[in-house]
């Protein structure tokens, strides 16, 4: 493995076992962040699109969505226009915890850039966010 997939891959795990840490209080895991964004970014959004949006298959989509609305972050609601379609939408909960939520996830991210500067973070950012847009088109592509 690269060293640079590899210190990617080994980052993440360590960011969710943060965010599990400082999440569970809350009653959540270290995955649902972004699931949770994302349905408050766009509520009522599909959970195919959903699945789409963060890059998750659809059954792992299905599954936190019905673990996050038994414990009362979402709501799951059959679209007007098709029946088999769930649409996804925050609870008052989950709106209210938001902003505790992007604290942690901030915190995490201040923790990792704390000792690079402006102009390194800028390029990381912009270096990470090319990465992420192959990615993303190698999974359309092949999904």
């Amino acid at each position: 493995m690269s060293d640079i997939i590899r210190d990617i891959t080994e980052i993440t795990r360590c960011g969710a076992q943060y965010k599990s840490d400082n999440l569970a209080p809350f009653g959540l895991k270290g995955c649902h962040p972004s699931y949770l964004g994302e349905i408050c970014a766009c509520p009522g959004i599909s959970q195919d699109k959903l699945a789409q949006r963060i890059c998750i298959n659809k059954s792992n989509v299905a599954r936190q969505a019905a673990i996050l609305e038994e414990d009362g972050f979402i709501l799951r609601k059959p679209s007007q226009t098709d029946k088999r379609v769930m649409e996804l939408y925050p609870t008052e909960k989950t709106l209210q915890l938001m902003p505790q939520i992007m604290q942690i996830i901030d915190c995490w991210t201040s923790s990792l850039t704390e000792d690079l500067s402006a102009e390194e973070v800028a390029v990381l950012e912009k270096a990470l966010l090319r990465m992420r847009t192959k990615a993303a088109a190698w999974l359309d592509k092949n999904d």
